[in-house]
């Protein structure tokens, strides 16, 4: 199928499934990026919102609205930076934390940044920090205190939280503006952390406890928010337009425009199967892979970014879809219709 073709089909499935969801009053709205090339077409229904921004009613959700992106975080900031840190020779796949890292043993040093890439790092699954508050220890190294779990194939957020933090000391800054030079190099103008003030532009996600306020312009994942909603698992605000254009960016890059570099050679390895998952899929670094080639991961808030790099298509998906519950019906059907589109 031509490229235009398949634009225009996939733009008009995906709008397809969000006007159901969005009738039915499963979330407020959403928007999504279908391009290829120098193509793109971007599809938005429904609101930012159900209530209204500051001096005015809801406003309908446009593709330069910021969405939280959650998870998503992982991939369009934490992971960038690993392959910054790799040119820039300050950091190596497979050397234990613990050389890294000041002051030990840790019972979590002989962790690699390759294990947390490919979630076998065995570190605690679980993303709480409330035990740290108020304590006088250095996050980092409380994490890397932790005993290690069994050995296995699991979805780790404490690792990309490890990593975060690590990559700042490694490449002396503070991990938002770290990021943000990757962000405006690839002419994402508008992605960030948060906080961002509460307006029409910012999409809502959920509520943290019924009767109050939705959470807004800050960070939905209560592990970030205690981390000032900076972290390398979840904090980062994007757009559809953003979100294109950082898919075409890494699609670029892998094509080999701009010639060999590290990080081109990060990519390529990152998209390729490392650990595999189930019968459909395995773990890149990083990225989720499909056996026919299709790289993606998702946001826990209801977005998702999806690539096919051998053709240059993607899509990617921006929703609040937290924001009348965390059961998110119908956020299955829109991402399989995504998937989908990569088979035609």
């Amino acid at each position: 199928m031509r490229d235009g073709d398949w634009i225009a089909d996939t733009a008009a499935e995906i709008r397809g499934v969000l006007k159901v969801m969005v009738d039915a009053e499963w979330l407020p709205g959403g928007a999504a990026v279908v391009g290829t090339g120098n193509m793109w077409e971007f599809v938005t229904v429904g609101e930012v919102g159900p209530e209204p921004g500051p001096g005015s009613g809801p406003a309908q959700t446009a593709p330069d609205v910021r969405y939280d992106v959650a998870s998503l975080t992982k991939v369009m900031a934490t992971w960038p930076l690993v392959g910054r840190a790799l040119a820039d020779d300050v950091l190596d796949l497979d050397t234990p934390l613990s050389e890294y890292v000041a002051g030990g043993p840790f019972p979590a040093g002989e962790v690699t940044v390759r294990a947390i890439l490919t979630h076998t790092s065995r570190l605690n699954p679980v993303a709480w920090l409330d035990p740290y508050v108020g304590t006088d220890r250095d996050l980092l190294e409380s994490i890397l205190s932790e005993p290690l779990d069994e050995p296995g194939y699991r979805p780790i957020d404490r690792g990309f939280i490890l990593l975060g933090m690590l990559l700042e000391r490694l490449l002396d800054g503070r991990l938002d503006r770290l990021a943000e030079e990757t962000w405006r190099a690839a002419g994402m103008a508008a992605t960030s952390y948060g906080p961002l003030p509460r307006s029409a532009s910012v999409a809502p996600t959920g509520r943290r406890i019924v009767g109050a306020a939705p959470t807004w312009g800050v960070v939905h994942d209560e592990a970030a928010a205690l981390m000032g909603g900076v972290a390398g698992h979840c904090g980062v605000f994007s757009t559809a337009t953003d979100l294109g254009a950082f898919a075409r960016d890494l699609l670029r890059a892998h094509g080999g425009e701009g010639g060999p570099s590290t990080f081109a050679r990060f990519l390529r390895q990152s998209w390729r199967p490392q650990v595999v998952v189930d019968e459909r899929r395995s773990r890149g670094l990083a990225w989720l892979v499909t056996g026919s080639g299709v790289v993606y991961h998702h946001g826990y808030t209801g977005t998702s970014l999806f690539m096919q790099p051998d053709a240059g298509r993607y899509v990617g998906l921006l929703t609040n879809a937290v924001h009348f519950g965390r059961r998110r019906p119908g956020l299955a059907d829109l991402r399989a219709a995504a998937r989908a589109a990569f088979a035609n």
